[in-house]
């Protein structure tokens, strides 16, 4: 994470640290489970105040883009969505404003000035029903899931793909991605989804996702002592689920958390558990596993709505670069 402050700009110093934090967040260099350094070592590093990085890191906190804890430090907790501190509805309603300001200004009717919205509204709606997007998750189960979600949501065509089919890259999904406009990924595989589409000059877009409230209620269920082994396949799912798991008051639950991929690992924890918990790429591996038939429940996430919201608009703004 490089952070490079304008010390003579009228820019608050710990609003510029919040700024490149949430950058990095979103260029893929601070990815969701990253340590953050502590407040002097980022203060001393930028000769700043440790007052500055404090303001800094608060704010991103009260954001939920941080999430420290004690004794272990502040590490990246969510990806950074600065639309949730704006008032959508009024922005866009200032811009009508201007709009219908202007419309009357040139002799347009009210009337006339609606049509043309109208008209505009059916041209965007049509060219994304015309639009194809890819859809890229770590197991095929997340990818069809949540493509279906996207494709009800965008009215666009949207085709799952997982990365272990962009790192085989076989004929059909080179031929998938190149009849592609676009290419949809949560944050966290992001970076990996653009370096396994180098060279097919694709847009890559990212989306949030949030965890099911039912596998939560499940957990929250059993008595008091119980013992849980969590088994996923990436660092980044293990530390959501952790955060999840937190912040619904469950942070205290005795729980073993695991991305191993050794097998001999694994049957140790499924062995040791009372009752697994695993994500939807590793529900096979530890079914297999599962020989004295302990409960699994899949922890699923489902597409955060504000996220798809500002990827519709995304999708809008870079439209014009698609042959639809």
């Amino acid at each position: 994470m490089d952070i490079i402050l304008d010390k003579v700009s009228r820019v608050p110093l710990y609003i510029q640290v919040k700024k490149q934090i949430m950058d990095s967040i979103r260029n893929g260099s601070l990815k969701v489970g990253s340590k953050m350094p502590t407040e002097r070592d980022l203060s001393e590093k930028l000769k700043v105040s440790r007052n500055t990085v404090s303001t800094a890191y608060k704010e991103l906190e009260q954001e939920g883009v941080l999430k420290s804890y004690q004794g272990r430090g502040t590490f990246v907790a969510e990806e950074a969505k600065p639309w949730k501190a704006q008032n959508i509805k009024e922005k866009i309603v200032k811009f009508v404003d201007l709009g219908l300001e202007e419309a009357i200004e040139t002799g347009m009717t009210t009337d006339e000035f609606l049509e043309v919205v109208m008209d505009r509204v059916n041209e965007k709606k049509e060219l994304m029903r015309k639009m194809v997007a890819v859809y890229v998750e770590c197991n095929s189960e997340q990818a069809k899931m949540f493509s279906n979600q996207l494709s009800q949501s965008t009215n666009m065509n949207v085709i799952p793909l997982t990365v272990s089919d962009l790192q085989t890259m076989d004929k059909d999904t080179k031929e998938i991605i190149e009849k592609s406009q676009v290419i949809i990924a949560t944050f966290n595989h992001v970076n990996e989804v653009t370096e396994l589409t180098e060279g097919f000059n694709k847009e890559i877009l990212g989306v949030a996702i949030n965890p099911d409230l039912e596998p939560i209620v499940k957990i929250a269920r059993y008595p008091e002592g119980t013992k849980f082994g969590f088994l996923c396949i990436s660092e980044e799912f293990k530390f959501r689920i952790r955060a999840a798991l937190e912040e619904a008051g469950l942070g205290n639950i005795d729980i073993e958390y695991s991305n191993t991929k050794d097998k001999a690992e694994m049957q140790r924890i499924v062995d040791d558990a009372e009752v697994l918990i695993v994500s939807p790429g590793r529900y096979n591996d530890v079914a297999h596993l599962n020989t004295e038939n302990k409960q699994i429940i899949r922890f699923l996430y489902s597409l955060d709505e504000g996220s798809v919201k500002v990827l519709k608009s995304r999708l809008v703004e870079l439209k014009y670069n698609f042959n639809v």
